[in-house]
């Protein structure tokens, strides 16, 4: 009986150590949420950074509910392909992911993204509380300058974000074989061909040079 006693002290020591690494590390993390055009490479991009968490694939900003990939890209929905890239922000700033970001896309084009044109591939950042605002301008500010162009990138208030389907998560590294026009090769094959053809890495390369983190 007394070591059961003596065990419960211990036990719930235990347990507040554990509730305060919990909260310790719920501190340090956070999330933004970007539209880079096609959001398989926007995931893979930025699961790449250090202290990135995660990486999710998904649509925001429209007005439709439960919004699917199909009716996204048929445009109408006013949805854009988004990615919650969830961070430890004790290793990596949110302004350094909004720098990140605007290196990784053509910002000046108002129209889609490199291949892929319409609504749901524009470029947006979406803040949902003053400090994100406050980061997102000046990375905007600064990549103004940088190009010494005008950025058509929108800072907008965050809206409700949908996880786009489970077939679309982590497609840059899946393993499960689909049928493109190239024949019926795994997911991680499929996206390098995609973004290969469509000139994502040289055409972001072209426009930022050396200051471009993700192109090959």
């Amino acid at each position: 009986m007394r070591l059961l006693t003596r065990a419960r002290p211990l036990a719930l020591m235990a347990l507040m150590t554990l509730g305060f690494a919990a909260q310790a590390e719920k501190a340090h993390a956070d999330e933004i949420i970007v539209a880079g055009g096609c959001f398989w490479c926007v995931e893979s991009d930025f699961e790449s950074v250090g202290g990135v968490r995660d990486a999710v694939s998904g649509y925001t900003g429209g007005h439709v509910a439960n919004p699917t990939y199909k009716k996204v890209t048929r445009g109408g929905t006013g949805h854009y392909e988004a990615v919650r890239i969830n961070f430890d922000a004790s290793r990596v700033s949110q302004r350094k992911l909004y720098d990140l970001f605007f290196r990784s896309v053509d910002p000046t084009d108002a129209g889609g993204q490199f291949c892929d044109r319409g609504e749901s591939y524009r470029t947006a950042i979406f803040v949902s509380n003053d400090g994100q605002k406050r980061d997102a301008e000046a990375a905007k500010a600064a990549a103004a300058k940088a190009l010494g162009r005008t950025i058509v990138t929108p800072i907008l208030p965050a809206k409700k974000f949908y996880d786009a389907e489970d077939y679309h998560q982590a497609y840059y590294k899946g393993t499960n074989r689909v049928l493109t026009r190239f024949g019926p090769i795994k997911q991680k094959e499929a996206y390098k061909k995609y973004r290969d053809s469509c000139g994502r890495d040289q055409k972001v390369k072209a426009l930022w040079g050396s200051a471009a983190p993700f192109a090959k």
